[in-house]
């Protein structure tokens, strides 16, 4: 029931930080991409560094094949051979910033000038290759950061051969978390591990500076191999004592089965034995949104013992799981059929080269019936035309980094009924643009007839991901549906988090044991809302998981738990691995953030806020920081600390939407209703899809009697929050308590 009266509590809202979070217009390049071969006295390279050239004196089709991988052109020494920007006195203007690009005396320059600003740095790095590339420079402290301005490496003729800056339609001033100076452009804490081989990112938290190195430059064998060095040693002794072997037993890959189609079947099935794809966990360590539990990672062990990942929350995907802001490849494989049926990313991806190993439908022909699936009256479109390609309608792209386009992997099928009711992307739009989502799926049932009923969990699922109102029935019953990819139910218990309340542990309590770790990571990360009972019950069995994130899940859980002598010294260990990966996140806002939130559990006040005035001391314009900082003295009874807090963040982030509405709050509080009517509506006009921003705006105007200004405002946004429970019940309140009959069968109706 809505409450008549205004009542908003503000929570401390801090999320173990990701890794990689970031929105859209982000243009850190932080996928695997290309440079040349290491330098064992290049900086930051580690002394005693292990090599890959030992690898390579003897694996010399395999050697030729990497020097043709994105992997080998990751990163490089800026010198002439590696360099594809146009560094010829080259000047470029963005918004008011301007960049030049030149030579002097064989070294790669550029100057960057702001607001009378001007300063020069040396390119020390070029960072990826293609479709675009980056260039590094050291601003100190150990620091790499990467310019703004990109260089665009595609032909001329596909709009390439140029500087474009990474935020090509806003303008991102030194006041912007997003600015090229700032940590989330930092290279050493957010793309380094996955560019080099044996990166260490070696972060000293008290003077914030990096001392980062690597075992090679760029991304070779050791990334995926692991150091072989008894092996080449062993080598160069059988060369040695003039045996002729060339390859030990160990290194040979034998098929152990293959995908094969029966008579009669129009989809191949793997046959033979299982397979075991424990390797793509390897591959996911860099293909991936997700935190790094450790400094540096090792190929042989598992992806959850090393990383948390970022599961398919909003809105780094659409409601349907389609890919949204730049997620990577996991999150969309993991929900695909292709990954449940065995399938990994070797199948279409030589291990080398990285290339698809061949063009076209071909490579889906592979497995799938071409007399079924690559002809007309399947795809309905003239053969060898884009929409006859099999990716164009089942591997939709989306644009990051201005320039690059990276393919959906989630495999699903057009379904533009889906689209209608969710808001969500369908590929047969992207090439018919004056039609909609009702054309498109009138177009379909005509082709192949009505589609196949969508199974109510997961639509369900998808009515959780758009906002929308489901009973915890329906959603305990969406984690319980094992015909679900488990990266969707996992998904489902991480939201259990939403209803904000103490959880039965009790239903809960099957995933927190099952086979499947990402199951048991994402139940034990909503055990902070067990009950101390339960918790002691459920989650401390976890404290000794197989699996790093789970071990850390756990422990988050219990800190504030009294527990039993056996259970400490797992406890300890699992506590220690919680704060050692705090630690290696606290380059930036969210680590300081996450290590005074378990300062504060453990109610040590001074260390609590030191690291949340560190979270906005070493990033400036990390909005959370100071709201976190602002509720930290507010719960420690220091409302003027908390107050000033929170006018320095509107000072420094005047267009930060959860600055103007944790103001607000502030304002309710210290009875200022009036006032806090002003910040509310800024924050809901900044960040008008955040449903929490528009509830409290109205209820807001309710409480100083403006009760018709809000419903009409309710009614305004309805078609964007039909969904939403929240809306639907002030909507309703309001229409009650105004008598407008209209207004009540609309909030009523769904």
């Amino acid at each position: 029931m809505v409450r008549s009266h205004f009542e908003v509590t503000l929570k401390i809202r801090i999320s173990f930080v990701l890794f990689f979070i970031f929105p859209s217009s982000f243009y850190l390049a932080c996928q695997a991409q290309g440079s040349a071969l290491p330098s064992k006295k290049a900086p930051f390279a580690k002394t005693n560094a292990r090599s890959n050239q030992a690898c390579i004196s003897c694996h010399k089709k395999q050697a030729k094949d990497w020097q043709q991988s994105d992997h080998h052109k990751s990163m490089a020494v800026a010198q002439t051979n590696t360099v594809k920007g146009n560094f010829n006195d080259q000047v470029v203007e963005h918004y008011g910033q301007k960049a030049r690009f030149y030579k002097k005396d064989q070294q790669y320059l550029a100057t960057l000038s702001y607001d009378n600003k001007q300063q020069t740095f040396p390119i020390k790095f070029t960072f990826g290759h293609f479709p675009l590339q980056q260039y590094l420079v050291n601003i100190g402290q150990g620091k790499l950061q990467v310019l703004p301005f990109a260089w665009d490496s595609r032909d001329k003729n596909e709009g390439g051969q140029r500087w474009y800056h990474n935020y090509s339609s806003e303008e991102i001033r030194p006041q912007d978390r997003l600015h090229w100076r700032q940590p989330l452009q930092n290279w050493n804490g957010m793309c380094a591990d996955c560019h080099s081989d044996g990166l260490v990112r070696n972060y000293d938290i008290n003077d914030d500076k990096f001392a980062s190195q690597w075992d090679n430059i760029n991304v070779g064998c050791l990334s995926c191999h692991g150091d072989m060095s008894a092996h080449s040693k062993q080598q160069t002794t059988q060369q040695e004592t003039k045996h002729k072997t060339v390859e030990t037993s160990q290194s040979i890959s034998k098929p152990m089965g293959l995908w094969l189609r029966k008579l009669g079947e129009i989809t191949a099935h793997w046959q033979g034995a299982a397979r075991d794809n424990q390797f793509m966990d390897n591959c996911f360590a860099c293909h991936s949104l997700r935190t790094p539990l450790t400094d540096g990672f090792k190929h042989d062990k598992a992806f959850l013992d090393q990383f948390s990942p970022k599961l398919l929350q909003a809105p780094m995907y659409y409601a349907d799981g389609q890919i949204k802001d730049e997620v990577y490849v996991y999150g969309s494989f993991l929900q695909s059929k292709m990954y449940r049926a065995g399938v990994n990313c070797l199948d279409c991806h030589d291990s080398h080269t990285m290339k698809l190993k061949i063009d076209g439908n071909g490579l889906c022909l592979q497995c799938h019936s071409a007399e079924t699936f690559n002809v007309e009256s399947h795809h309905r479109h003239t053969e060898n035309s884009t929409g006859a390609q099999c990716v164009n309608c089942h591997m939709p792209t989306n644009r990051y980094m201005g320039v690059d386009d990276r393919r959906d992997h989630s495999f699903k099928i057009p379904r533009p009924i889906i689209s209608k009711q969710f808001n969500t992307p369908n590929p047969c739009l992207s090439c018919h643009t004056d039609k909609n989502n009702q054309w498109a799926e009138n177009t379909l049932i005509n082709w192949h007839g009505q589609p196949a009923e969508i199974k109510e969990t997961k639509l369900n699922f998808m009515r959780l991901q758009n906002g929308g109102a489901i009973s915890l029935s329906q959603h305990m019953a969406i984690i319980a549906d094992s015909s679900l990819a488990v990266i969707s139910r996992a998904t489902a218990l991480e939201l259990l988090v939403l209803y904000g309340q103490v959880l039965d542990a009790k239903p809960i309590s099957a995933y927190l044991t099952d086979n499947e770790g990402l199951i048991r990571m994402a139940a034990a990360s909503v055990g902070h809302l067990f009950s101390f009972e339960d918790k002691l019950h459920y989650l401390t069995p976890l404290l000794d998981d197989k699996l790093k994130a789970v071990r850390i899940e756990a422990a988050r859980a219990l800190i504030e738990v009294n527990l039993a002598e056996r259970s400490l010294k797992h406890f300890t260990l699992a506590f220690k691995e919680l704060m050692s990966a705090n630690n290696v996140n606290s380059w930036r806002g969210e680590g300081r953030a996450n290590i005074a939130l378990v300062n504060m559990q453990q109610k040590e006040w001074l260390s609590a806020e030191n690291n949340y005035q560190q979270a906005i001391t070493i990033d400036r314009y990390f909005e959370q920081g100071y709201l976190n900082l602002a509720e930290f003295y507010r719960q420690t009874k220091r409302t003027e600390k908390s107050a000033e807090v929170l006018q320095l963040a509107l000072k420094n982030l005047p267009k930060a939407s959860g600055v103007h509405y944790g103001y607000g709050l502030h304002l309710v509080r210290a009875q200022q209703h009036k006032i806090a009517v002003d910040e509310f509506k800024l924050a809901h006009e900044i960040s008008p899809e955040i449903a929490q921003y528009l509830y409290t705006y109205v209820l807001a105007l309710d409480s100083v009697k403006q009760s018709k200004r809000g419903l009409a405002i309710l009614l305004a946004q309805h078609s964007h929050f039909k969904h939403n429970k929240m809306i639907k019940e002030l909507g309703t309140y309001l229409a009650q308590k105004l008598q407008d009959k209209n207004a009540f069968q609309l909030f009523t109706s769904h």
